[in-house]
Order: C-alpha cells, then structure tokens, then sequence
C-alpha cells in the first residue's frame, strides 16, 4: 500500500490549497436528495427480500457493569443492546421508541444502506422527538460483522450500541460456534458525562478531562484524548468479566466490535493464536497473528482453535495502561485475573497494512475519475479538528457522480491518530489492500483508498473519534443529480 510522510511545511501548504479548492462547492440543490428517485431505484435495484421486524427503545435509566451500577442511555436497558441479526438479502424493519431527554437516531455503521435511513439527523433524517417512535427499513445487502449507534453529538460514548450480524447465506462455515465480543471505553456516570469531557476537552489540554500521558508507538504517538476509568468487554468490567464457554478442540469465531469513543484497542487470546478472515464484514486472505489492533468503529472476525483450560482475552486499552477483560473456559481450573497480560499481546500484531482481500472482494483495477484529497487538520491545544482546515458544514459537499471510480487521499497533517469512516460504501485501501469503511490513518502520513461510487445519496466522512467528530472532524460526499 503506498504511504508516504509528509513534512510539516508541506503539509501546511496542502491543507491550505484543499480549502481553497472546498470554495467550489456547487449548490446543495444539486445533489440528490436522501429520499430521491435514484436512491429509491438503487434499493429496488438490491432485490429486497424478507422483512424482519425489531424494536428498540432508547432510554435513560440504571445499568449494572458488573457490580457497578451506572445511569446511561441504553438500548431497551443493556449494554451493549441485544444483537441484532438478519440475513443478507433481507429487509431490517427495526423501530425505535426513543425515551431519552434529548434527540437521538441510529447509524447502522457499515451498511450499504439505502440512504435515508443512514440516522444523520439533519442529513438523511429529522431528529427523533422524544416519546416518538421512528423506523429504519432497509435491505441489508452484503454479509458482515456491523453494528449501530447514535450520530448526534457524543452519545455514542454512553451506552447507545448494539451489534449488527448479517449472515451469508451461503456461508462456508469451518467453525462450530462464534462470540460477539463489544469493547467500549467507560465514564458516563462515574466521571461525569460525555458532554462534559467534551466541554473540558474544548477548554483546552488541561480542561479536567484532557489526557497527556496516553502514548503508542503503534498510533504514532499520542494515544487519546480522554482519561477513561474504565473499559468494557460486553458491556462488564474486567473484576466481573463475561465468560465465553466451549470444548476443547472446538473451532470459535470470534467476531471483534470496537465501540469505543476515544480508545484503540489490542486485542489477543492467552495461549492461542488467531487467524483473521475478515475485516469490516468483508473476506480477507487468511492472516495468522497473536493480536489485532482496532481503532474505534473497526471489526475484525477471526477463527481460534480451543485449547484445553481458562484462558484471559484481553483488549489492552492502546496506550493506556489498562484492559478491557474476558475469559474463554473449556475445562475446570483456576481463572487468570483481570490483571493478566498474556505474552501475544507483544507478539505479532496485525492491523489493516497487512491484510490482503480475497478474489471475490477484490476492487478490480480501474483508473479513478475523481480524486479529492482530505487534509485532516486541527490538535489538542484549540480542539479544532476539522478536514482541509475547515470544522464540519451541513451545507457543504465534495461533489461525485454515480458510477465514478473514487480516488480519496486522507492526509493526516495533525499529531494524533485518526480513524475515518465513510457511510454507506467500502473503500479498497488503494494498491491491492483489504475492503473497509474504516480505517486508521497515522499521524503524518497518507492513507489512499479507492471506492465505486454505486450508493447515492449524501453521505458523512468523519473521524471516528467522537471527540473529534463533534469539534468539526467531519465532511459530506454529495452525488450530483
């Protein structure tokens, strides 16, 4: 994957000339519309098939972590909310009812959805009131580890997620079982809210929630922005972990959700290695590793072969100094405690550089027809974090046109790690690399990617950061009609 780092300079001078190039931006009125005919024809274009009905209710009120009660928000009371699960080709009808004193909605991040359902508020739909209910159908069209959370301020850093599994029907199989595992970074109700560690945030470094000590060599540095107390492994804390239970011998898919806010996670099994066979919902080519480093928004589905005993899995909070926790028990015996560090965690890491897609998934090679290089700009001091210098604009749009081949250069010219996430596509990382719609892109370098612009609609690019993304990391793509 060609990566290149760029001097400060010349960094500087990029972001510049993108934000004079963003002056260009044609009328909002020429683009289609979340509700369009050419969204409703891309739809009907994905064959629908059955209709499966759920409901939600988001609502505020007590959690117990594991010994630990906190008032949240949650979906119907648990965090993280009960999988949801449907088959690809099927239609998702999922209703909630919200209960919450503020506006909320619901993004299904991954999904190459129809695109008035996509949950932006002010985008691709209104702002839920509250006592109301709103629902979301649509087909979901290719099979996947997904998952849902809010796209209104920083909700997403309570305890509004929920896992979003949509099968293969012709899933080849060779595993006898898998386990959902959700990783969360935790403060609502213990350290104050999200709100507040936003605004302490935006008060600067030293505004009561800034961290200074967080720093990986993994991330190029600085590791987050927030001092959490605790990380979460669904949804318990580490002193009462959730057990995964199975024989030994059996062969486990294990599928990955980082939900966190502000904290990258590398996650490894004791005693065993892991074989990656997707990203993102997508197939790559099969990757042995002891551990996976994912930045928040990623997943990572992986086959394990059980051995015999209890075993630690632990998601080291990146740079942190602490761990989200879990067992694994295929026999009697003493568990290991919270405090384990497993020796994998040190041993091969695997991140999306070393992934490779499989044939089927494969972009094929096609010059692009539009490039749009993205500046990620801003840092810690003012909190101003923004694409091409300029904070997040509801009117503004980088034009594409249906059936362009995309070329986006996200140009990292800030101290700090970002994960970008793109809406209702994939991109192939550019030169070969594995399918995503998030990714990391390191402090000082470039991260291409490449994608067929084949969903219209009006669609986010934001940093994943939820910290970031609220204090302006965030931009549109806008089909034009």
């Amino acid at each position: 994957m060609r990566r290149r780092t760029l001097l400060a300079t010349g960094m500087a001078a990029l972001g510049a000339g993108l934000t004079a190039a963003c002056d260009t931006t044609p009328d909002p009125a020429a683009f289609v519309t979340p509700d369009g005919e050419e969204v409703r024809a891309a739809e009907a274009r994905r064959n629908p098939g059955t209709i499966r009905d759920i409901r939600l209710t988001s609502t505020a009120g007590p959690v117990d972590l594991g010994g630990t009660i906190v008032n949240t928000w949650s979906y119907d009371g648990q965090i993280p909310g009960r999988p949801i699960r449907i088959t690809a080709g099927e239609q998702l009808r999922a209703t909630l009812t919200k209960r919450l004193p503020e506006p909320t909605s619901i993004h299904w991040h991954g999904v190459a959805l129809r695109n008035d359902n996509d949950g932006v508020p002010d985008l691709t739909q209104k702002h839920i009131p509250t006592g109301a209910d709103h629902t979301y159908q649509f087909t979901a069209p290719h099979p996947g580890t997904y998952w849902l959370h809010p796209h209104t301020g920083v909700q997403l850093d309570r305890g509004l997620y929920a896992p979003l599994i949509v099968d293969d029907p012709h899933e080849p199989g060779g595993y006898d079982d898998e386990w959902i595992i959700v990783l969360d970074d935790w403060l609502d109700g213990i350290a104050g809210t999200p709100d507040d560690a936003f605004a302490g945030l935006r008060r600067g470094m030293m505004g009561g929630h800034g961290m200074t000590g967080a720093a990986s060599s993994l991330l190029g540095g600085d590791a987050g922005d927030v001092a959490y107390p605790h990380f979460l492994l669904g949804g318990r804390l580490p002193a009462a972990p959730q057990v995964f239970t199975g024989r030994p011998g059996s062969r486990i898919r294990l599928r990955i959700i980082n939900a966190a806010a502000d904290t990258a996670f590398r996650v490894a099994l004791g005693g065993h290695r892991l074989t990656v066979t997707h990203t993102d919902g997508y197939p790559v080519q099969p990757v042995d590793t002891d551990a996976l480093l994912l930045g928040m928004g990623e997943r990572y589905d992986a086959l394990v072969t059980l051995d015999d005993g209890v075993f630690p899995l632990v998601a080291l909070a990146e740079g942190k100094n602490a761990t989200a926790f879990g067992l694994v028990r295929t026999s009697s015996g003493t568990a290991p405690g919270p405090a384990t560090r497993p020796r994998e965690l040190d041993g091969r890491i695997v991140t999306h550089r070393q992934l490779a897609p499989t044939d089927a998934t494969r972009l094929p090679t096609r010059p692009p027809d539009r490039t749009i290089r993205m500046a990620l700009t801003g840092g810690m001091m003012g909190y101003d974090w923004a694409f091409n210098n300029r904070r997040h604009d509801l009117k503004r749009f980088e034009p594409i046109r249906a059936g362009e081949r995309v070329h986006i250069e996200f140009v990292n010219t800030t101290m700090m790690w970002h994960p970008v996430h793109l809406h209702g596509h994939t991109f192939a990382l550019t030169e070969g690399g594995a399918r995503k719609d998030t990714a990391i892109v390191l402090p000082g370098q470039t991260l291409p990617v490449d994608f067929d612009a084949d969903n219209p609609g009006r669609w986010m690019i934001h940093c994943h950061n939820a910290y970031h993304a609220q204090a302006g990391m965030m931009t549109q793509l806008g089909y034009l009609r």
